[in-house]
């Protein structure tokens, strides 16, 4: 968890520097008040409650001590008896998961595209490039024709709550920038 809370730490830090550079920097970027911007501003809530959907398993196993590296790092297991309700909770998002990501990668990026940000600030780009980095992996892991030494790495790579960490920073930061 200290590991955690540092790494949180230490993004949130050098994301705030280069928010005020951009800030600073940049001229203010404007809202798309048009039809397609709209619908993109729904897809970005949408998008939003799917993270934390997929976030809050993450959490919940590592509060209920269910972090041990089979459960961290394989998305669908879960345990034969489960008794409590955090646990059949955990059991519920162990089994959507999957299902969740690929809706909420989808959304996230028709948000981006309909919101046409600008890509020169540094936030917009590093979240499409994570949200495209967890679905690559997260599709490598479910798919059944990846190779073998793929899957090994991606379970590794794909479980990541630091990629969350930064998706969630990067993203507050960069809509901060947005002119209302």
């Amino acid at each position: 968890m200290k590991r955690i809370l540092l790494f949180s730490v230490i993004v949130f830090s050098v994301s705030l520097v280069y928010f005020i550079y951009a800030y600073s920097a940049y001229p203010p970027v404007r809202e798309n008040e048009s039809i397609l911007g709209e619908i993109g501003e729904g897809l970005g809530e949408i998008g939003l409650w799917g993270l934390v959907f997929i976030y809050t398993r993450t959490l919940l196993k590592i509060f209920l001590g269910k972090g041990n590296i089979a459960q961290r790092i394989l998305p669908d297991y879960s345990p034969d008896i489960d008794i409590s309700i955090a646990d059949q909770l955990l059991r519920f998002l162990n089994k959507t998961h999957v299902y969740v990501g690929i809706t909420t990668a989808a959304v996230i990026l028709l948000h981006i595209g309909f919101m046409g940000v600008p890509m020169k600030i540094l936030f917009f780009p590093a979240v499409l490039a994570l949200v495209i980095w967890q679905a690559l992996f997260g599709l490598f892991l479910t798919w059944r024709y990846s190779p073998r030494q793929l899957k090994k790495f991606s379970y590794l790579v794909h479980a990541q709550f630091l990629t969350g960490i930064m998706i969630g920073i990067f993203a507050y930061f960069g809509h901060l920038l947005i002119d209302d």
